[in-house]
């Protein structure tokens, strides 16, 4: 499965266009480059819809909300609704503002989305209306564990089954489900949690690989989590034999996605359907 999704984004080279937020939208250009994706950024309402006609998927990234890409994203998400592609949600920060968490309600209710990501905070802020966040961060009460696993996987499916998408919830123990099915990934390394826009990342991916893999979206964002996280394993790895810090961090994790072979991604999963 995960050589079959990964290898049809290296053949397809998917279009996305991210709505994202100014902090990481670099990053999330060059993740998806890396991927074998390619990525476009368009947040003027004058062509947003338009040039998201011209893509194979669309992530909407909440993190540097203002009034002006607010209107973009909805213009945006029903033009892709409109044309059946793929659209990812970042709720970033969902929980920590009146205007943020509102923001994340009005784009469920008017756009279908084929995935959302978040952490475990942002996503109990989107099934329950209200949650707590450190900044942008999650609060460790909600952290997925191996203690509340099962109960987790019970919330992911059961907020896959009301909003129609596929959730992710990511931290150091990764849930990714539908209403039926759902994979438990341990990838991943903590440096990842001290550079800025790994979560922002991966959700660029996750509409690259829901775009080439759009009747596998469970499949697809399984991969792309997959994928994320044995990259930031094998960059700590370079960096701690480089004695580099977080800036050799960003710039192996980008060269690990981009080197990645299927044969590697297969072998380096540990992924776990339940």
């Amino acid at each position: 499965m995960l050589e079959k999704v990964f290898l049809n984004v290296k053949g397809k080279q998917p279009l996305v266009h991210c709505i994202t937020n100014y902090v990481t939208v670099n990053e999330c250009a060059n993740i998806l480059l890396a991927s074998g994706g390619s990525p476009i950024m368009a947040d003027d309402l004058r062509e947003a819809a338009e040039i998201t006609a011209l893509c194979s998927s669309l992530c909407l990234n909440i993190g540097t909300l203002n009034e002006r890409t607010v209107r973009s994203m909805l213009a945006s998400g029903k033009e892709a609704n409109r044309l059946g592609r793929p659209v990812v949600l970042d709720p970033v920060g969902a929980g920590a503002s009146e205007f943020r968490t509102a923001t994340a309600f009005e784009l469920l209710r008017q756009v279908r989305f084929a995935a959302i990501r978040g952490n475990s905070s942002e996503i109990k802020t989107i099934a329950k209306g209200s949650g707590t966040t450190k900044g942008v961060d999650a609060d460790q009460n909600d952290a997925v564990s191996s203690q509340n696993l099962d109960s987790m996987i019970a919330f992911a499916k059961d907020l896959s089954a009301r909003t129609g998408a596929v959730i992710a919830i990511t931290g150091a123990i990764d849930v990714v489900a539908d209403s039926d099915s759902a994979y438990v990934i341990t990838n991943g390394h903590p440096m990842m949690a001290k550079m800025t826009g790994t979560g922002c990342m991966l959700s660029a991916l996750m509409a690259a690989f829901a775009a080439a893999n759009a009747d596998h979206v469970l499949e697809a964002a399984a991969a792309a989590v997959c994928l994320m996280g044995l990259s930031g394993e094998m960059a700590y790895q370079k960096t701690a034999e480089q004695d580099g810090g977080t800036a050799a961090f960003r710039m192996h994790l980008i060269d690990a996605v981009s080197q990645m072979t299927a044969d590697q991604l297969k072998g380096g999963a540990r992924i776990e359907k339940r």
